[in-house]
């Protein structure tokens, strides 16, 4: 299946992320192919599309950890407001202090529900106590934990529960006020219940923060996002409002995508 419209280039005209010519090659094997398409600000973007489609591949180019593997090679741009996040000049340790990450397993440090929450920020130099605790408790608050941890803040994160650890590491990204929140399938490992609360929380921060979240949950991304990108073998086939593309696509390959014919 190949998208003849590739080249075409998808903007957005309040974007935080632009997106231009995007390849990349693992070795000598293609995974993602031409992508075109602007990320708006302050709303929810989900990446829908069938297993190794390029998904998570692509929002790890966005904090550049593909960056870690040896043999990636990345031609294009990713341009993050109006500025090339692979040239030379980048910081990439800044960058990733502007690009929160969530992944699709839960990942709290083997510290207090505290210090995971605020570790971002001592990292990032900050030592007064009143702004690290007021830091934690708004960004626990945001994540819909804080009741449930207010009075063991300094007991391991390690005794939360699945869901619990999930929104932890939400708080976690949220507590250094990045600018992108990007979610690898962070529902994938929860039972229904903990599903809901992420999802309402995405709900929440929407608005707030521009979200970008990779899911295999159809339903869920008809659920919690604005806009919609369906990708297949690394090729953008379709992106447009969630509500459109669910409805009403474009593409053949979509709807045969959302309703089942493959994938």
């Amino acid at each position: 299946m190949k998208n003849d419209n590739r080249n075409a280039i998808i903007a957005i005209e309040d974007s935080i992320v632009q997106v231009r010519d995007l390849n990349l090659f693992y070795g000598t094997s293609q995974a993602l192919f031409n992508l075109n398409f602007d990320i708006p600000r302050n709303k929810v973007t989900a990446l829908i599309g069938p297993s190794g489609c390029g998904k998570s591949t692509f929002i790890r180019c966005i904090n550049r950890m593909n960056d870690l593997v040896d043999s990636v090679n990345i031609n294009g741009s990713i341009q993050l407001d109006q500025q090339d996040i692979f040239d030379k000049s980048v910081d990439v340790i800044d960058l990733r202090r502007k690009i929160g990450m969530v992944f699709q397993k839960s990942n709290p440090f083997p510290k207090s529900i505290y210090e995971n929450v605020i570790y971002g920020l001592r990292i990032g130099g900050v030592t007064e106590k009143p702004v690290l605790e007021e830091a934690a408790e708004v960004s626990l608050k945001r994540s819909a934990l804080w009741d449930e941890v207010k009075d063991r803040l300094h007991d391991s994160a390690m005794g939360l529960s699945g869901g619990q650890m999930q929104r932890l590491c939400i708080a976690r990204a949220i507590a250094v006020s990045p600018d992108i929140i990007l979610m690898d399938e962070p529902c994938s490992a929860l039972d229904p219940r903990s599903t809901a609360h992420i999802e309402e929380l995405i709900r929440e921060l929407n608005g707030e923060y521009t979200i970008i979240i990779v899911t295999h949950n159809m339903q869920q991304a008809s659920r919690v996002s604005d806009l919609t990108a369906f990708l297949y073998e690394g090729e953008l086939i379709e992106f447009g409002k969630t509500t459109d593309l669910f409805t009403v696509p474009v593409k053949k390959a979509t709807e045969d995508y959302i309703t089942g014919r493959f994938g």
